[in-house]
């Protein structure tokens, strides 16, 4: 019979499973938009997450209508997420339109790990152990080098941007990603506090879906120009969005959100291999070590934790979402923290 210790490390992996194919379907976004390159960047994010959003409120209102209690319950946790639902596309896809593809990528998703141990730490009290730190540190290393291979090939063919259009690229991915970090961690929140994930993720989302829709009416009309872009407003909705974050959601029931935004570093390295088999770019040598280091990123935070449980060290509270393998001791007594629930 396997020990709580055992099952703890398969409910981890299972985890990190969900949250590295949600990356994988988050990684085909950039070439899937390169088929409708008439479409602007905030058409793209609103009809994403839009459409996306409020598909996963229409398959969770079952579950929402039966969890609506927890969920007034903890209002302001829906409304800090869907607010952040709300923000994160916008932010994102316009960071790659005025920074370009590679550094707004990078800005975007690598600053989300770093806000989310911000976030973790000052409202919960975690300490992030060394194993996060460390696959921390490789996976941001990899990004950096997948954008400056990116970049070098920008340059060598003849691309050039404004200083200004670049700082506020930047800008806009560092909203991205601290806004990605906080509905990740509001999700994760209000499973920890004993909703379900279909309810948490559905009512998040679909309030941030609700959020998107008068600027997809304001942006939205190349979409219907033809079958193609409609195709790929579609596509962006239903697969990476949709069924990227009902992944997602149910990873977050089983890591917390420094280590789910952490494991999605794998969303670059899947663009830029989509970027050289299908779009037909080139990578150089630095892109793949880079491609590297983040599989060895995802490597370092997916292995078994080979620490043992002593029979003196205390059982996670009911309900928590990780075990104690994957952070450190709270900074405060055991005793005298509370469940997130309680809080």
């Amino acid at each position: 019979m396997r020990g709580p210790s055992g099952r703890a490390s398969a409910s981890v992996g299972i985890g990190s499973l969900c949250v590295l194919v949600a990356s994988v379907l988050w990684g085909t976004t950039g070439t899937a938009a390169t088929f409708a390159p008439d479409v602007g960047p905030l058409a793209i994010g609103a009809v994403a997450m839009g459409f996306g959003g409020l598909l996963q409120a229409l398959v969770a209102a079952p579950r929402i209508r039966r969890e609506a209690p927890a969920l007034r319950a903890r209002r302001a946790v829906v409304l800090l997420g869907a607010g952040a639902v709300g923000a994160y596309p916008l932010a994102f896809y316009s960071s790659m339109h005025l920074a370009g593809v590679a550094a707004g990528t990078v800005v975007s998703i690598g600053s989300a790990p770093l806000a989310s141990a911000v976030i973790e730490r000052a409202v919960d009290g975690r300490r992030l152990t060394r194993r996060w730190t460390a696959g921390a540190a490789l996976g941001l290393t990899g990004t950096v080098l997948l954008c400056a291979a990116e970049a070098s090939q920008a340059h060598s063919a003849g691309g050039s941007r404004s200083v200004g259009s670049t700082v506020l690229g930047v800008g806009l991915g560092l909203l991205a990603g601290s806004t990605y970090a906080l509905y990740s961690w509001a999700a994760h929140r209000l499973i920890s506090g004993g909703v379900t994930s279909g309810a948490a993720m559905g009512a998040v989302f679909g309030l941030g879906g609700l959020l998107l829709l008068p600027v997809l009416l304001a942006t939205g009309a190349p979409l219907l120009d033809s079958p193609q872009a409609a195709s790929v407003g579609l596509y962006m909705a239903l697969v990476p969005m949709f069924g990227g974050y009902v992944l997602f959601g149910w990873g977050l029931a089983h890591v917390p959100a420094s280590t789910a935004t952490t494991l999605s570093l794998l969303e670059p390295a899947v663009a830029a291999v989509l970027a050289v088999l299908v779009v037909g770019e080139r990578l150089p040598s630095l892109g793949w070590l880079g491609v590297t280091l983040v599989v060895a990123c995802l490597a370092v935070l997916t292995a078994p934790s080979r620490t043992a449980r002593t029979p003196a060290e205390p059982e996670n509270p009911p309900g928590a979402p990780a075990p104690a393998s994957w952070r450190a001791a709270p900074s405060r007594p055991t005793g005298a923290t509370a469940h997130p629930s309680a809080q």
